[in-house]
Order: C-alpha cells, then sequence, then structure tokens
C-alpha cells in the first residue's frame, strides 16, 4: 500500500513503543476544499447576540482520481468535503510533546 500525503506538513505515524515508526513526506501537492460560510442563525449569551454559521464544502482542488493500492492523506475539511472516497483519510489519534506540541499520530481515520 501507498500513501500519498496530500498535506503540507510531515506526517510522523508513531509506533506503539512511542518511536516515530514511519514518516510520510508532503508530497509536493496540497488537496484543498472551497469552502462557503452562511449565517445559519444566532444565539444570545448574556445579552450578545453570537451568529451561527453553517460551512458548504464546494469543489475538491488537487486531490488526484484513485489509483490501485494508494491512500491519499488530506486535511479534515478536504476529507469532509470527499466523503464517499474511500481512499482518503485524515490522521487521527493526535501525539503531542511535553509541550503540547503535536509530533505525530498513532492511526489514520476516514471521515
Amino acid at each position: 500500500m501507498k500513501i500519498v500525503n496530500l498535506t503540507p506538513h510531515e506526517i510522523n505515524i508513531i509506533g506503539a513503543d512511542n518511536t516515530v515508526a514511519l514518516i510520510v513526506p508532503p508530497s509536493g501537492i496540497v488537496a484543498r476544499a472551497t469552502s462557503t460560510r452562511s449565517i445559519f442563525g444566532s444565539v444570545k449569551v448574556d445579552g450578545i447576540d453570537i451568529p451561527i454559521n453553517k460551512t458548504t464544502f464546494g469543489t475538491v482542488i488537487s486531490l488526484p482520481e484513485p489509483a490501485e493500492d494508494t491512500i491519499y492523506v488530506v486535511s479534515n475539511i478536504t476529507a469532509q468535503a470527499v466523503p464517499n472516497r474511500d481512499d482518503v483519510f485524515i490522521v487521527d489519534e493526535s501525539v503531542r510533546d511535553e509541550n503540547g506540541r503535536i509530533i505525530g499520530c498513532r492511526s489514520l481515520a476516514h471521515v
């Protein structure tokens, strides 16, 4: 199986022993989804109206067609825009260092 990283960041897969088991470098292509935000309503809290928006995802840019034995890792927003693509994944189970910075993930997820 081949993993194509369509994010701008290196993906470190952390193994059971808490070391980096696999590094997936960025492919140089970043898949993105267009999005449109519209006002859905509002809520009033302590006399203040807080807008509630609804986001609609549109066209996905730079996502290759499915390829045999290949999965694509994209941003969460991009994955949400193509929920029927069985070959599109996001990183899951983030691992953080002692300063709270994300240093990798333990798994991938399908949206």
